[in-house]
């Protein structure tokens, strides 16, 4: 299949919305309707969404629209989406919460709704509001719970669900390989800029973002890294900062330049050598290399150092941080036989950021 016959959907934020302005509309009108227009906002851009049911339920509304991300293998294809509106009295205009299948930040407790989902409910439906009308919104996903195993949501301290993640309401057929062009085309109209952030997933884009990073500035890779960073060499661009979660980045650290897991993974391998280079005892190295996830490994480094006034995280993720530069930039040179400054920031499941290499953090101290 050619990239341009490849099939746009819209991202799980939107769906939500759609199901919002419905179930507003109900309690307005007392009406159904097949199909709401969203306000995307990013793109700008005006989208019909269908509706698939809308009733009335007790003081409020409910309205129900299924998620359609276009040409791309995810797991939340044709799950239903539900909004619950009610009517309230006092606090805010319009008021988001999270329901049953919505996960929560493990860290705060907080409904797992993100900013650009946050923006977009908020925006679409407070211009429909009657003056003075206050609503609460309650997002639904029946089947959350279910998908949300087959994620690494857990990974990134979600729990009990799913997220309503994005900077965008495209869902783009990223999985496909014909979407690399695409990327191309992206980055191609950035090269401008004197230095681009690339960030393999959502994760990635939406932590920039709230550090204060431009947007105009993030690069969305995927797992296509290394053709993307050559292409940015022949580009001409000047810098490239690096910045993901660490059980993606350090396996660059191990020469592993397309990171999907079905191609390549190698993580605690990676991660023990560089451990054993660092002089760490062999016991320590045992557990590194039996943990079940890079997240679990780093977590008992943490609980190692705490336990034992060590440096161990610091000494060890330093060092694949440094070697994440010097790879990227041998593997870069060796493709395009040009030269470009690469910088990397490795943050954790909580979206804490682990090591700056000395490069990524005169970058990213630029780039904020």
């Amino acid at each position: 299949m050619k990239r341009s016959q490849l099939r746009s959907g819209y991202t799980l934020p939107v769906f939500a919305c759609a199901a919002a302005i419905a179930a507003l509309h109900w309690l307005h009108k007392k009406q159904g309707m097949t199909s709401v227009n969203v306000n995307l906002i990013h793109p700008a851009e005006i989208v019909k969404i269908p509706i698939e049911q809308v009733a009335g339920v007790a003081q409020g509304a409910l309205a129900i629209t299924r998620s359609d991300p276009g040409d791309n293998l995810d797991l939340t294809r044709n799950t239903p989406i539900w909004a619950l509106v009610e009517p309230r009295t006092e606090g805010q205009a319009v008021a988001i919460r999270g329901g049953e299948g919505i996960g929560k930040i493990n860290a705060t407790g907080e409904a797992a709704i993100y900013r650009y989902a946050q923006q977009l409910i908020q925006e679409n439906l407070t211009q429909l509001l009657q003056p003075g009308e206050k609503i609460a919104v309650t997002i639904i996903l029946p089947e959350g719970r279910q998908l949300a195993e087959r994620t690494s949501n857990a990974a990134f301290g979600v729990v009990e669900g799913l997220s309503l993640l994005g900077t965008s309401g495209i869902a783009q057929p990223l999985s496909a390989p014909e979407q690399l062009e695409a990327f191309r085309e992206e980055l191609q109209a950035k090269s401008h800029l004197d230095c681009l952030v690339f960030c393999i997933g959502e994760n990635g884009l939406d932590l920039a973002t709230q550090m204060g990073i431009n947007s105009e500035r993030l690069v969305k890779t995927a797992n296509w890294l290394g053709p993307l960073l050559v292409e940015a060499a022949m580009q001409q661009v000047a810098a490239i900062l690096l910045f993901g979660y660490h059980g993606k980045l350090m396996k660059l650290a191990g020469g592993i330049f397309h990171t999907h897991h079905h191609l390549a993974d190698g993580r605690r391998e990676i991660l023990t050598a560089y451990a054993a280079n660092a002089g760490l005892p062999t016991p320590v190295l045992q557990t590194l290399f039996t943990s079940s996830t890079a997240e679990a490994a780093l977590k008992y480094l943490r609980k190692a150092d705490a336990q034992a006034g060590s440096n161990w995280v610091n000494t060890v993720y330093g060092a694949i941080a440094q070697s994440i530069d010097q790879r990227t930039q041998e593997y870069i040179y060796k493709h395009s036989t040009r030269q470009l400054q690469v910088g990397s920031v490795l943050f954790d499941r909580d979206r804490q950021i682990i090591v700056k290499s000395e490069i990524g953090s005169t970058l990213l101290a630029h780039l904020c």
